[in-house]
């Protein structure tokens, strides 16, 4: 059973960088049929997607978000990660990261981590 796991600070200063890691085990990333997303839910709101990784390394963003959003992945390591830039206050939420058995079904969610940014 594959399970995934956030890590990554919690407080990020406004026009700082966030950067998160997901360490999988039990499946491998570069597995096919498989892909590796980002997810997050602000207060009050429903949840965003924000990229994802395939098996073969190609990388797709929301378009609202694509100039600061960036997908890596270290294969050896069996982990992926997740860059944001010049973050805001907005950017305030809980952060999850989930294997997506193409197409459209997310089968397996980290337990997600808080982000704040705040001065």
């Amino acid at each position: 059973q594959v399970q995934l796991q956030e890590s990554g600070p919690g407080l990020v200063k406004p026009s700082q960088t966030l950067s998160l890691t997901c360490f999988v085990s039990g499946g491998s990333i570069s597995g096919n049929f498989y892909a590796w997303t980002w997810i997050r839910q602000s207060p009050g709101k429903g949840l965003e997607w924000l990229g994802i990784i395939t098996s073969d390394g190609s990388t797709y963003y929301n378009p609202s978000l694509k100039s600061r959003t960036s997908v890596d992945r270290d294969i050896d390591k069996n982990q992926f990660s997740l860059q944001l830039t010049s973050v805001t206050p907005d950017d305030t939420a809980v952060y999850f990261c989930v294997r997506e058995l193409l197409p459209s079904c997310f089968d397996s969610w980290g337990q997600g981590t808080q982000v704040t940014v705040s001065s």
